[in-house]
Formats: structure tokens, C-alpha cells, sequence
């Protein structure tokens, strides 16, 4: 089967200190190639460049995140601008809107969320949207700066908002909520979709997977990811997986094949 791209990755995270060399062994095993790595605050920046620069198939994008917005100040989307502009990352983000998490202000969200999204325009790089309860407004506001792409990453609206989305160039990112069989929503959409705005993520440490409830996520599960989206298609797994492997090289603009 072709390699897999996890598209949203946080191996940086406290959770993996213990262990992140088996972490990505057990990645790399189970055909995890590649890991898409987003930021989510300043402070964090220098450790994700040595990861990335350490380990190979792991690449990192830069951003300020809205559920951290207490770790942010304004000067930090000045230094933000220094890192784009001297590392070159795939991508701006993790940046976007939350508006489920009760006491983050709306309007400082949408103070840091737009300057990110001039700075993806300016440089030309695709951006990794958080968007909770706030898809309608993340439309609005894509349409708005224009000139963009990239992925609104653990998709979780209506066919209609992910249509929008397409149309913007946009790909919906999947991870472990589809392997419930609860979300029938988001398992339609899965099922139906344009299967060239379908990217796989696993957002670990977060979002266990169906039958790994409580346990730490990790990027090796991302084959299970592969493997439901492609029973939901009546598809092959290995047609999925290369697929959203040419859709994750198209959009983070990755070589065709992984630099050893």
C-alpha cells in the first residue's frame, strides 16, 4: 500500500516526550511517511524546528492558535513573520477561530486569526484552519482576504459548509471522529466527497479512534483512519491512501517522495 501523510500531527507534545522514538518507529512501520507539524504558540517554535530538523518526513508549519490565545501578544505575529520568512515552512498554522471553548475573546481571536491569514497570502503558503463552531465566520473570512488555500483540519460541519470550502480550494482534514458510528454526518460526507480535498490526520495526541477511547493518540493509527474512510467509499485502502497522499504533496507542496 502507498505511504500515508498524517496532515495534522503534534508529536511535539508534552505526551510523547517519554517515548517519541517509538512513537515514530511505530509511525514509519505502519506506513506514516510523512507528518504534517502545525505550531500553536511562539514558545514552542524552537523545539518543533529540532524535531523536524532531527527526524525526517516530519515538516512543520508555523502559528498562533486561538485556544492558546492567553500565551500570545501581538508582537508575537512580528516574530511569526520572521520565522515564515527565514525557515520557509510548508504552511501558516495552526491559526483559525473557537467559539466552544467558553472565555477565549471572539475579537482577539479574530485580531490574530486575520493578520495569519495575510501572512499565508503574503508568502504564498497554504494555511492549517482551527475552526469550532466558527465555520461559517472561518468562510467568510477565507472569501474575504482571498487568495488562499489549504485545509480546515478534524472537519466537523454540515456538506454544505465543506462544499463552500472546495470551492475555495479548500481540503476538509479527517481523523479519528470518523471511526464512530455516531458521526453519520460526517461519515456521509466522508462517503461522498470530492475525493480530492481529502486529507488524513490523526491530530495526535488527541482524538483517540474508535476502540483506542482513553488512550493517547498517535500517528501509527492513522491507517485505521485510511482503512474506515475507505470502506465508507467502497474503495480500496491503497487507493485512498494515494490519493490523500497526492492531495498532501499538492497542498503542502511536499516532494514526491520522502527525502531519506
Amino acid at each position: 500500500m502507498s505511504d500515508l501523510v498524517d496532515s495534522h500531527s503534534h508529536l511535539d507534545a508534552a505526551e510523547f516526550d517519554a517515548d517519541r522514538g517509538a512513537v515514530l518507529a511505530r509511525a514509519r512501520d505502519a506506513g506514516v511517511a510523512r507528518q504534517i507539524m502545525p505550531a500553536t504558540a511562539l514558545a514552542g517554535f524552537d523545539a518543533l524546528r529540532a524535531l523536524c530538523r532531527d527526524e525526517h518526513g516530519l515538516y512543520p508549519a508555523y502559528g498562533l492558535h486561538p485556544m492558546y490565545l492567553a500565551d500570545h501578544q501581538p508582537e508575537h505575529l512580528d516574530a511569526l513573520r520572521d520565522w515564515i520568512e527565514r525557515e520557509r515552512p510548508v504552511a501558516v498554522g495552526e491559526c483559525g477561530l473557537d467559539f466552544f471553548v467558553e472565555g477565549l475573546d471572539a475579537e482577539a481571536q479574530r485580531f490574530y486569526f486575520r493578520r495569519q491569514l495575510e501572512l499565508a497570502r503574503e508568502f504564498e503558503l497554504p494555511v492549517i484552519l482551527h475552526a469550532r463552531r466558527a465555520l461559517d465566520e472561518v468562510i467568510v473570512a477565507l472569501r474575504g482576504i482571498g487568495g488562499l488555500n489549504g485545509v480546515v483540519h478534524s472537519f466537523s460541519g454540515s456538506e454544505e459548509q465543506a462544499r463552500q470550502l472546495w470551492k475555495l480550494g479548500f481540503c476538509i482534514g479527517l481523523g479519528g471522529p470518523i471511526t464512530y458510528e455516531r458521526a453519520r454526518r460526517l461519515r456521509g460526507i466522508a462517503a461522498s466527497m470530492p475525493l480530492e480535498f481529502l486529507l488524513l490526520e490523526t491530530d495526535s495526541p488527541d482524538q483517540p479512534l474508535h476502540g483506542h477511547q482513553s488512550r493517547r493518540n498517535e500517528p501509527a493509527l492513522l491507517r485505521e483512519v485510511c482503512d474506515c474512510i475507505a470502506a465508507l467509499r467502497d474503495a480500496s485502502a491503497a487507493d485512498i491512501a494515494a490519493a490523500t497522499t497526492r492531495n498532501a504533496q499538492r497542498v503542502f507542496r511536499l516532494p514526491a517522495r520522502q527525502a531519506r
